[in-house]
């Protein structure tokens, strides 16, 4: 007896999105979600529900550089046209940088081993319309990227860092592997990159939010590392504003896109 069931394969999207008018990835009741507006997308082209599985779950007014999600699907669309039929019906704050076929076993989240985050700081007295939407006006002091980058490196390695984790979680514990650290500053804009094998949820804007006590002398980088180091998130009061924060990208051990789509794609703001 002949098998009529249609072959399921499952697409892998590397994923680029403006997040000030998202409520974040994860699909909300009420609410603008990008997961939820790809899904419905997907779902209007085969007819049928679609479930989006994404690498991270971003929070609201966070943007993603190259955000990776995958689904599974029947029908006969290759899955390298997926990329162009999606563009062409979401909306302009979504965009589908590449689309390709991957293994069955393959997982958008649980392949992953490194999330990579990028936080800008623009540090000019001088509003500028149009860095504003991707950045933290910070000009109420001068900062130290020296300092800021002394207190971050310490951090790498497998830490907790419940210091950095906002309450709701439903993560059972506060281990985080941090991979790679870095703060450099280009003109006005300060850039501070974390990248670690996941992410505890609101970790990069409470980070970020101590950093900037350090960069001002407010905090010394002992006292910063004494602060995660004890888990004393009760002084951790303030979380930097989301517009700064980026999901720049994410590792897979087998990944089917080349490096140009997924590696670095958001642009650093550079004033001369």
């Amino acid at each position: 007896m002949a098998n009529n069931q249609p072959l399921v394969q499952r697409v892998a999207l590397v994923i680029q999105y403006q997040g000030t008018h998202f409520h974040g990835w994860q699909r909300q009741p009420n609410q603008r979600t990008v997961q939820e507006e790809i899904e419905n997308t997907i779902s209007s082209v085969v007819n049928q529900s679609v479930i989006l599985h994404g690498a991270g779950r971003t929070d609201a007014g966070v943007h993603a550089a190259a955000q990776v999600a995958h689904f599974d699907v029947p029908g006969p669309i290759p899955a390298h046209k997926w990329a162009t039929i999606l563009n062409s019906r979401l909306a302009n704050d979504i965009l589908i940088a590449s689309s390709a076929q991957v293994e069955s076993t393959w997982h958008a989240r649980f392949s992953a081993t490194s999330r990579r985050y990028r936080y800008t700081l623009y540090t000019e007295k001088r509003p500028n319309l149009f860095v504003m939407p991707f950045v933290w006006h910070y000009y109420q002091a001068q900062l130290d990227p020296l300092l800021i980058q002394a207190a971050l490196n310490p951090l790498i390695g497998c830490h907790h860092l419940a210091a950095f984790q906002r309450a709701g979680s439903s993560r059972p514990h506060s281990w985080v592997d941090v991979q790679e650290v870095k703060c450099e500053s280009q003109g006005p804009f300060i850039h501070i990159e974390v990248q670690a094998s996941g992410f505890l949820y609101g970790m990069m804007r409470l980070l970020v939010g101590l950093l900037i006590q350090v960069g001002q002398q407010k905090l010394s980088v002992k006292n910063f590392t004494d602060i995660w180091v004890n888990q004393r998130r009760d002084v951790v009061k303030h979380s930097a504003p989301a517009s700064g924060l980026c999901l720049l990208r994410v590792g897979y051990l087998e990944f089917p896109f080349t490096q140009e789509v997924w590696y670095n794609n958001m642009p650093q703001f550079i004033f001369y």
